[in-house]
């Protein structure tokens, strides 16, 4: 079953193909109407059989692409949650397909609306969780009996190409398919006529993603990232806070989209947090350099962005603390690992400060008042997440509705998005729309209005002149404050 296109950046066949794709897929769109729920809940299960099909194959890539990555990380995001999402979408897409029924204001009218399918949705996705980023918004996309066109990142190119076979195998090309390619054949499949156009990944690069859209008026979905804050308050655990941030912070080396790009502590407590940081690393990784458990950076050009960060940090007057167990040298390794590395107070005109890291580097920035925090989020683009740690309720409430975040975790990091029932986007700078459960459904679905007169008099005989004193008296009454 299926197909799959194999381009290099020029390679004007894998554009010709796609577009060809693209029409196929739609003919078998308009040919087929509002899917059933049988007939999506068999495509989520295809899904969901390939994925744990492959799991070890879709480790092995990973750990291909990235030089190394944790195994066991890679089935818990890669795998473990894809299902989570496509089982989730399978138990509850025959109620999320219902039509609302609503009063209508003529007699005996009916109003509903109804949840038609889109179309065909392009997808293209990332090189972080290429099979998280592309399989779990599949539980939407499907769920909402839509059709779809994958263009997977090129800088993970095992993992594309299993996706790709896999994709292949489960489905043929008018139901799902994969195109491969560089950024010329991205580019151009970011230019297709698609009812929809899920784009994850780079703020600037969706910048360029969004104006090709715009051609042919495509609705997009943005899923961005941008610089999550970590705000703990006086009230909170610096230990547990500080185990909870560097979790996520060391989860794929960093390379998370809602990864803790920096953090606000209390005055006076930094030595506090360096320590509890320094011994929750320790604990989860003894060793670092030949840890499995400890993934590298995704290629040469990241980590030299990465070390970049570091040294305009230093030059700039900043303390670097590098978390380090065994004191390994870093200097000579064919992984590219960066140990876990704390950057103290930086200032405020620093790279690191300024372009989102995606890497194992955490600043960390002192406050006196929690004012200064919520006036230091604001004047800064939107993020996708925002924490907060402690246990003063007022506090926490000042923070959250005087700030503005795609999401946010209280007294935890990145937990809200494992959350089914829960929207997942950004806003502003940090994306738009939003996926996950029914938020998918809803997403990638046309809210269809229907109306039905059953006898007459119709809708719009009131619209019909002449108008007379009933009328004019109707009105009358009709407009009033």
């Amino acid at each position: 079953m299926g197909s799959t296109v194999d381009s290099k950046s020029h390679d004007a066949g894998a554009i010709t193909k796609m577009r060809q794709v693209l029409e196929c897929q739609k003919a078998a769109s308009r040919a087929e109407g509002v899917s059933t729920a049988a007939r999506r809940i068999d495509w989520l299960d295809r899904v969901i059989g390939m994925t744990v099909d492959h799991k070890d194959e879709i480790a092995d890539a990973l750990c291909e692409d990235f030089g190394n990555r944790s195994r066991e990380a890679t089935l818990i995001a890669d795998v473990f949650a894809v299902v989570g999402s496509l089982k989730f979408a399978k138990e509850h897409l025959r109620d999320w397909m219902k039509a609302a029924s609503y009063d209508a204001p003529f007699p005996d009218g009916q109003a509903s609306v109804e949840y038609h399918p889109l179309g065909v949705v392009g997808m293209m996705s990332p090189w972080n969780f290429p099979f998280n980023l592309t399989l779990a918004p599949l539980a939407g996309i499907i769920a909402a009996g839509n059709r779809c066109i994958i263009k997977p990142s090129e800088l993970t190119p095992a993992s594309s190409d299993l996706l790709a076979r896999m994709i292949a195998s489960a489905f043929d090309e008018t139901e799902i398919a994969v195109i491969l390619g560089g950024t010329d054949v991205a580019a151009e499949f970011s230019r297709l006529p698609f009812d929809h156009l899920l784009f994850t990944g780079g703020t600037a690069v969706a910048k360029h993603v969004m104006r090709a859209a715009a051609e042919n008026l495509v609705p997009v979905t943005l899923e961005l990232g941008g610089k999550s804050p970590v705000v703990v308050s006086n009230s909170a655990s610096i230990e547990d806070a500080a185990a909870r941030v560097m979790t996520v912070k060391t989860l794929n080396a960093g390379q998370i989209c809602l990864a803790p790009d920096y953090i606000f502590i209390p005055d006076g407590k930094t030595d506090e947090f360096v320590a509890a940081a320094t011994k929750s690393v320790a604990t989860m990784f003894p060793t670092l350099k030949d840890n499995p458990d400890y993934t590298s950076i995704i290629n040469q050009r990241h980590y030299e962005r990465l070390q970049s960060y570091l040294e305009d940090a230093r030059k700039s007057g900043a303390k670097i603390v590098e978390i380090n167990p065994k004191s390994e040298d870093f200097s000579q390794q064919p992984a590219r690992r960066i140990p876990p590395t704390l950057v103290i107070n930086p200032g405020d005109d620093t790279l690191i400060m300024n372009e989102e890291i995606f890497g194992p580097l955490l600043p960390v920035r002192t406050y006196k008042k929690v004012d200064e925090v919520i006036d230091y989020i604001n004047d800064r683009p939107s993020p996708l997440a925002l924490y907060y740690f402690g246990e003063d309720k007022g506090e926490e409430r000042r923070v959250v509705e005087h700030t503005r975040s795609g999401g946010v975790t209280i007294n935890d990091v990145m937990a809200h998005a494992f959350v089914e029932t829960l929207p997942f986007g950004g806003v502003g700078a940090s994306g738009m729309g939003s996926y996950h459960g029914k938020a998918g459904f809803l997403a990638f679905s046309h809210a269809r209005s229907v109306y039905r007169q059953s006898r007459s008099p119709e809708a719009e005989h009131m619209l019909r002149p002449p108008y007379g004193d009933q009328m004019r008296q109707f009105l009358a009454a009709a407009i009033t404050k």
